[in-house]
C-alpha cells in the first residue's frame, strides 16, 4: 500500500468515526456543534502535518501517525479498576482528582468533593448543564484554524474538563486530571479538551497526568484553553509518563489579563513521539508568565516543545527554562518565540534551552 492510499484510509476512519460521534449525541448536539463540524472537514482536508509545514519540519506526525494509528474502533474503557490508579500516581498528594480513561470521564474511579467557589465536571456534562460557559470560550483562544490537530481534537470535543474558579477565591488543593490510556488488549487514541476560566484575583494549581496501562500503541489529541483574569494566578503542571509505544500531541492555550501570572510546568519521561504547543497571549499590563520544562528521554523518543510568548502589553515579564537529558537513539527539539509589540514597553523576556 503506498503512502498516499495509507493517508487515505486512515481520513476515511476518522470521517467514519465522527460520523459514527455524531450518532451517539442522540440529536442533542449543543450549540458548539457546528463548529465541530467545521473543524473536522478543516482537518479532512489537510491531515495530519508533514515536515512540509515548518512548524513540523521536525515532527513528521502524518508518517509516524499515519503509519501506525488505527481510528476504525476505540478500545474498551470499562477494563480499569482501582488499583490501576497507583500506576502513574502521585503518592500522598491530597488532590481533587478526575480520572479519564480512553478519553472518557470515569466518575467511579474520580474523587471529587465539591468546594464553595470552584466548578469541576467533565466536558460533556458541562456541556449539558452550563453551555453557555463552553459557547462563551470555546475555541475562542485556540480556534481550529490555526493547527491541523486543534482542529482534529475540535471535532471530537466532547470529553474533558471543564473548570471555573470564582473571583477571589483560592481552590484549596490541587486539580488532578488523570488521562489514562488503556492499551492491554489493542489500540487506544482519545481527544482530550479542557477549558479553565480563572476569575479575578483567584489562584488554583491544575495537574495533567498521561500515561498508559500495557504496551500498545495510542494516540493522544488533547488542546487546553486557559482564561486567566485579573490578579489571577495559576499553577500548571504537565506530567507525561507514556509508554515507548505512545503519540500525544497537545496544545496549551493561555489568555492573560493585567496583573495575573501563569506558571507551566511540563515533564516529559516518556513517548514515542510527543508535541508540546504551549502559547501565552498576554493581553494587559504586569503580566507574568513562567515556562519550564525537562525531559528525560531514552530509546528513541522523540519530544518537540514549541513555545510562543506574545507581550502585547507595558511591564510585562516572561521566562523560559527547559532542559533535557537524551539517552540512546532519543530526540528533543525546542522551537520559542517571543513577540513584543510596539506597545509593551518596559518588557522583560528571557529564554533558556539545554
Amino acid at each position: 500500500m503506498s503512502k498516499t492510499d495509507i493517508v487515505n484510509e486512515q481520513l476515511n476512519q476518522l470521517r467514519q468515526r465522527f460520523n459514527d460521534f455524531e450518532t451517539t449525541l442522540n440529536g442533542s448536539k449543543g450549540p458548539i456543534h457546528n463548529t465541530r463540524k467545521a473543524a473536522i472537514a478543516h482537518f479532512l482536508k489537510l491531515g495530519f502535518p508533514t515536515s512540509k509545514n515548518e512548524e513540523y519540519k521536525y515532527t513528521d506526525l502524518s508518517r509516524k501517525v499515519g503509519r501506525l494509528i488505527d481510528f476504525s474502533s476505540p478500545a474498551d474503557v470499562d477494563q480499569v479498576k482501582p488499583d490501576d490508579l497507583k500506576h502513574g500516581a502521585i503518592n500522598e498528594l491530597d488532590a481533587y482528582e478526575l480520572v479519564f480513561v480512553n478519553g472518557h470521564f470515569n466518575p467511579d474511579l474520580s474523587n471529587f468533593t465539591p468546594e464553595a467557589g470552584l466548578t469541576v465536571s467533565d466536558f460533556n456534562a458541562a456541556l449539558l448543564s452550563d453551555s453557555g460557559l463552553i459557547k462563551e470560550h470555546f475555541n475562542k483562544y485556540a480556534p481550529y484554524e490555526n493547527d491541523e490537530l486543534i482542529a482534529l481534537n475540535t471535532g471530537f470535543s466532547a470529553n474533558g474538563s471543564v473548570i471555573k474558579v470564582d473571583k477571589n477565591h483560592r481552590v484549596a488543593k490541587p486539580i488532578v486530571l488523570r488521562y489514562m490510556n488503556d492499551v492491554r488488549i489493542g489500540q487506544a487514541h482519545s481527544f482530550p479538551r479542557n477549558l479553565i476560566i480563572a476569575e479575578e484575583s483567584c489562584e488554583a494549581a491544575v495537574i495533567e497526568v498521561y500515561n498508559e496501562l500495557g504496551e500498545n500503541i495510542s494516540f493522544t489529541n488533547e488542546v487546553t484553553e486557559i482564561v486567566i483574569a485579573q490578579n489571577a494566578k495559576i499553577d500548571h503542571y504537565k506530567l507525561q509518563l507514556n509508554n515507548q509505544h505512545a503519540f500525544y500531541a497537545g496544545t496549551t492555550q493561555v489568555r492573560q489579563a493585567g496583573s495575573s501570572r501563569y506558571s507551566n510546568y511540563t515533564f516529559t519521561s516518556g513517548g514515542s513521539m510527543v508535541r508540546n504547543n504551549l502559547n501565552v497571549d498576554q493581553t494587559g499590563e504586569g503580566c507574568e508568565t513562567h515556562m519550564y520544562g525537562l525531559y528525560l528521554l531514552s530509546g528513541a523518543s522523540h519530544v518537540d516543545n514549541h513555545t510562543t510568548v506574545d507581550h502585547q502589553k507595558p511591564d510585562s515579564f516572561s521566562n523560559e527554562l527547559y532542559k533535557g537529558i537524551l539517552d540512546d537513539k532519543s530526540r528533543g527539539i525546542f522551537n520559542g518565540k517571543i513577540y513584543v509589540r510596539s506597545e509593551a514597553q518596559k518588557t522583560n523576556a528571557f529564554q533558556s534551552n539545554k
